[in-house]
């Protein structure tokens, strides 16, 4: 697959085009819900909202700092006068924690960027795992998430559940390659009215079993009882259907993840998710994940990529 790439600078642009804002310091990429004509609600594009970000305590080294010779000057570490992303300022005094580069001759902040470039590209990506950020992913298949969460170590996942949630917040997915296609785009809409419409009729059934006295379906109180009947109603849900899921992960697996989902030979939905998730990243911290490229594939869609792959 052919791509012209840019560096990272052109993410701003792109993260405005797709409808991207900034509150108080976390970025959000909503996606709009569209509907069928039967009412049946789905949507077309993922949504990432950052919940959660480092907060950094730089000046709670104070009492750590001035127990050292006062020839070495470590409090002076205090006095930067460049402002860092939290992330940033403490995935940088992790590392010059290994080395007490605290003095006079330490990096400084306004150097950040080539730092943190000279860790990354020697693969010293340890120091990364510090830093962590929590997004609401939603406007995405369980195909995607059943994908997302292979990715174990350094991240953590809390997702719907269909046991416990009824059909009145079931909605769908479309993926990008019907979307454009006048034909595709209607059988997929037929899908989800169809699914619906099954999930519907099969709760019915299952309440009316339950009420009658299906053991395997009785249950002594009214939570149970519900999941029951959700968790058996739910097998006739396509892999379209809807999965918002909270996900967690340190700044070295984030960065694994984006490497692996936002390549040209990704999946189509999945990159969709991973250029979403690599703008709200960069937009919150342009330091930790400024050495990437956008690169535009001639079908319109992008990749993300770094020489500094697996840090």
């Amino acid at each position: 697959m052919e791509t012209t790439e840019s560096r990272a600078q052109r993410a701003p642009e792109l993260f405005e085009a797709l409808g991207g804002t900034v509150a108080d310091g976390f970025p959000v990429i909503h996606s709009s819900v569209s509907h069928t004509e039967r009412g049946t609600p789905y949507l077309k594009a993922p949504g990432v909202v950052m919940l959660a970000r480092p907060r950094t305590n730089v000046a709670g080294l104070a009492g750590f700092l001035e127990g050292f010779d006062p020839e070495l000057r470590f409090p002076e570490y205090l006095d930067d006068p460049t402002r860092l992303p939290d992330s940033t300022q403490l995935c940088k005094t992790a590392g010059q924690t290994c080395y007490m580069s605290f003095g006079p001759r330490r990096t400084k902040n306004e150097n950040a960027a080539a730092y943190i470039e000279r860790l990354t590209s020697a693969g010293h990506g340890s120091v990364l795992e510090h830093a962590s950020f929590s997004f609401l992913l939603y406007g995405i298949s369980r195909s995607v998430t059943h994908e997302l969460v292979r990715h174990r170590a350094g991240t953590g996942f809390s997702q719907i559940s269909q046991r416990y949630v009824s059909g009145a917040v079931l909605r769908f997915v479309e993926r990008p390659e019907y979307q454009e296609d006048e034909e595709l785009h209607r059988l997929f809409e037929e899908r989800a009215d169809r699914a619906a419409s099954e999930y519907e009729a099969m709760a019915e059934q299952l309440l009316e079993r339950q009420g009658g006295g299906n053991s395997m379906l009785s249950a002594d109180y009214k939570t149970d009882a519900r999941k029951k009947v959700q968790q058996t109603a739910r097998s006739l849900l396509p892999n379209e259907t809807e999965a918002p899921i909270v996900f967690t992960a340190n700044v070295r697996a984030l960065r694994h993840i984006i490497e692996m989902r936002a390549d040209a030979h990704a999946e189509s939905e999945i990159r969709t998710l991973a250029l979403r998730l690599f703008l709200c990243a960069v937009t919150a911290d342009p330091i930790l994940f400024g050495d990437y490229r956008v690169g535009e594939l001639l079908d319109g869609t992008f990749t993300v990529t770094t020489e500094n792959r697996k840090a």
